[in-house]
C-alpha cells in the first residue's frame, strides 16, 4: 500500500489498515532500519493506573507527598 507524506507531516492510513486494527486512537512510533513502525496503543484508564500503583506499592500519601515535593520545587523564589 502507498500512502504520501503531506507538506504538513501528516499520512493517511488506508481503511484497510485501520479496518484490521479497529478502533485506534494513539500509535507509538519508532524507527527502525529506516522504516517506521506504528504500534497501536491503548491508553490507560484511572483503574488501570491505580492497579500498577499497588503493584509498585505506592499508596496515596506518597503520591501526595510527590506532589508537595514538586510544587514546592516549582514556586518562584522570594
Amino acid at each position: 500500500m502507498l500512502t504520501k507524506l503531506t507538506e504538513h507531516n501528516r499520512i493517511t492510513l488506508p481503511l484497510s489498515v485501520t479496518e484490521a486494527l479497529g478502533p485506534v486512537e494513539y500509535f507509538e512510533i519508532t524507527v527502525e532500519g529506516g522504516q517506521v513502525i506504528l504500534t497501536p496503543i491503548k491508553v490507560q484508564r484511572s483503574d488501570a493506573v491505580r492497579e500498577k500503583l499497588a503493584e509498585l506499592n505506592i499508596t496515596e500519601q506518597d503520591v501526595a507527598d510527590a506532589v508537595t515535593w514538586a510544587r514546592e520545587g516549582s514556586s518562584p523564589q522570594s
